[in-house]
């Protein structure tokens, strides 16, 4: 939800703040998006009810002609963040690990970099936080350049991520943060590798129609 209404923000200011069909439409949109995903309006709603409680989005009732509540998020005050950092953050969210030529490719429509070394700078900065948002993926046997993910989700101390009450307390809380974290980027490297697996098949299964068409 929040990716979404990051990248509505800054590829589409006049249609910003968003209505839950719009926002329902850009998380279900096919383009931009791995995974793709269906999300019912029920799930949307419960989305947003929670990321209002942890203060990450607003309300904004109706006025000047429009007829339905909209939506604003509010990640970006909240964690204090530029907006080229909420830019790539978004992307982190909307298409997974991904290598900083990809996230300066996928994210030119909602801020602009120069060349690849300022997308480092910001991830770096990012990654330096107390808490930090992304982490440096190892770079994997075959792979060229190192990917990257966001740490907003499936994290105990993610924004995104479960209550602050699910975590325990005292001395057992750093222990833990680190071997979620840890479990969280073997998580991201096994999205990497099904993705790879996924183009391999693909690619095998092309192979196979043009050796059967050149059979028949």
């Amino acid at each position: 939800m929040i990716g979404s209404l990051i990248e509505k923000q800054l590829t589409t200011p006049d249609q910003y703040p968003l209505s839950l069909n719009a926002l329902l439409l850009a998380c279900n949109q096919s383009s931009n998006r791995d995974p793709v995903v269906a999300f019912d309006e029920r799930t949307v709603d419960r989305a947003l009810a929670a990321l209002k409680v942890a203060g990450l989005v607003g309300l904004v009732h109706p006025s000047h002609g429009r007829s339905v509540t909209r939506y604003q998020q509010f990640l970006e005050e909240k964690l204090e963040i530029s907006e080229r950092q909420a830019a790539l953050v978004a992307v982190l969210l909307l298409r997974g690990p991904q290598t900083g030529g990809e996230l300066r490719s996928r994210s030119a429509r909602m801020c602009g970099f120069d060349d690849i070394a300022e997308v480092d700078v910001e991830l770096e900065r990012l990654s330096g936080l107390p808490e930090p948002l992304v982490v440096r993926l190892p770079r994997r046997p075959g792979q060229k350049e190192e990917r990257w993910v966001q740490l907003l989700t499936d994290s105990p101390t993610g924004v995104l991520g479960p209550p602050a009450d699910d975590v325990p307390r005292g001395g057992e809380t750093p222990d833990l943060a680190a071997d979620v974290a840890e479990l969280h980027v073997e998580v991201a490297e096994l999205h990497v590798e099904v993705a790879e697996l996924r183009d391999r098949v693909a690619k095998l299964c092309d192979d196979f129609e043009t050796l059967r068409r050149a059979c028949s």
